[in-house]
């Protein structure tokens, strides 16, 4: 039988539903990204035990179709971008759909009716949210970020990012620095 759990990617995570699984007596074969198997069927108070023992840590068990299929989109775009040493070469739509064995248009359909964005949406917030982290840690200049990002160039990273956060990367950077440098005075 195949739950669904909503949670980032964590050892501590996983870690934690492995304990509250033992806890219940389930057996699992494998516990991953949002996804718990289990070897037998789920009684509705093992369900009900495991949902409140694991909102004690901030996790959810979903039961929605349409909610675990947002969150199954969602994890699929996150491993993407931030998990990832590389990104897919082929379209993000057919590596999506390939991923979770759907159409594409389906799943579009579904993420926009539910989340009000477009997958392309949270796409780009998260490939920005990964260019803040990648200048922050000041490793890669905004050149290789843009090619490790799959840009068509940097002129098109610092629209992007300047359309999402209404600054540039290297104001952004600038910024960033300014305040982590006042923290390091203290």
């Amino acid at each position: 039988m195949l739950i669904y759990i909503k949670y980032m990617v964590s050892l501590r995570c996983k870690m934690v539903v492995k304990q509250e699984l033992q806890k219940l007596g389930l057996h699992y074969v494998n516990v991953d990204l949002g996804t718990i198997e289990i070897l037998e069927d789920i009684t509705d108070s093992q369900r009900e035990q495991l949902r409140d023992n694991l909102k004690a840590y901030g996790l959810v068990l979903l039961g929605d179709k349409r909610k675990i299929m947002i969150e199954k989109i969602k994890a699929v775009i996150i491993e993407m971008i931030h998990y990832s040493d590389e990104l897919p070469k082929v379209n993000y739509s057919n590596y999506i759909a390939e991923k979770l064995g759907y159409d594409y248009t389906y799943l579009a359909n579904t993420f926009s009716e539910v989340k009000g964005i477009t997958i392309q949406q949270f796409i780009i917030i998260n490939k920005i949210e990964r260019v803040k982290e990648l200048l922050l840690y000041d490793e890669l200049n905004l050149t290789e970020i843009s090619y490790k990002l799959n840009y068509s160039s940097v002129a098109h990273l610092s629209n992007q990012f300047k359309k999402v956060t209404g600054l540039t990367p290297s104001f952004f950077k600038k910024l960033k620095k300014h305040r982590f440098g006042n923290l390091e005075d203290l």
